[in-house]
């Protein structure tokens, strides 16, 4: 343990120093009470109060949420096979290997898509198929009265998911931005979970520690990432079992209808 020592002389001149000071505020405080300029900021009271301004406490952890088959259906999996009439296997087999991929990094526009979807360029009812996924949208069970809890209890809540600028599909059928902030979407960072780098970015522009993050994605790949870089991490199933996983970290939520 470091310890500093003062002698007796320096002892004398940092109490003499110390009394001085204070006689000097004594004496400043005193003029400051009895003058009668209204513009004083310790005579006139009511402009001290308002002078003073108090930033508002931001409340931990931040929520980060991934949004497909965690708080939305993901339509790709029934839905897409189904508009084009094949077995997933095959459609994974005639779909272009890194279009969708491209898309979602906001890398190629709906057209170029269109262009690239499948191997050998076919034709096809992209408009249609537009169509089919906005309707394939929708709540998973439980979610949307987990997020307004969530949300009436201020936590700060974002969405932090691998998906195209088709996400405003999403907003514009099922408003989650009254619940939460489209924060952090590929199409605009350019980079995809589970990119290490990706996750910085997330904990650089929110200017808090990992740590003060709780990620919730329903692919334990993304979460093990996110417990890689410090954040806490929690691998969705459904609303119940989010439900007791958050209390675990203090995060209690009552849904009396979930």
């Amino acid at each position: 343990m470091m310890m500093m020592m003062i002698g007796s002389s320096n002892r004398a001149f940092l109490m003499s120093s110390t009394a001085a000071a204070a006689a000097a505020a004594m004496n400043t405080r005193k003029g400051d009470l009895f003058n009668l300029n209204p513009n004083s900021s310790i005579g006139n009271k009511k402009h001290d109060r308002a002078s003073v301004s108090y930033a508002p406490k931001r409340k931990l952890p931040v929520l980060l949420f991934d949004v497909m088959d965690t708080i939305v259906r993901d339509p790709f999996y029934q839905d897409i096979p189904a508009f084009f009439g094949m077995p997933m296997r095959e459609l994974l087999e005639c779909k272009h290997p890194t279009a969708w991929i491209e898309f979602e990094k906001g890398l190629i526009d709906e057209e170029e898509l269109s262009r690239k979807f499948f191997i050998d360029k076919r034709d096809f009812d992209f408009e249609g198929l537009k169509d089919c996924i906005r309707s394939g949208y929708s709540y998973l069970d439980g979610m949307q009265e987990l997020l307004q809890t969530l949300s009436a209890d201020n936590f700060e809540i974002h969405a932090f998911t691998n998906y195209p600028i088709w996400y405003k599909m999403i907003e514009d059928k099922l408003k989650l931005s009254a619940y939460l902030s489209w924060t952090f979407c590929s199409c605009y960072t350019g980079k995809r979970k589970p990119d290490p780098e990706f996750y910085l970015e997330v904990v650089q522009h929110l200017g808090v520690e990992p740590c003060d993050c709780v990620f919730i994605d329903d692919r334990p790949s993304n979460v093990k990432c996110a417990v890689e870089i410090g954040m806490r991490g929690l691998v969705f199933e459904n609303a119940d079992s989010l439900l007791k996983d958050l209390s675990h970290l203090g995060i209690n939520v009552s849904l009396p209808n979930i």
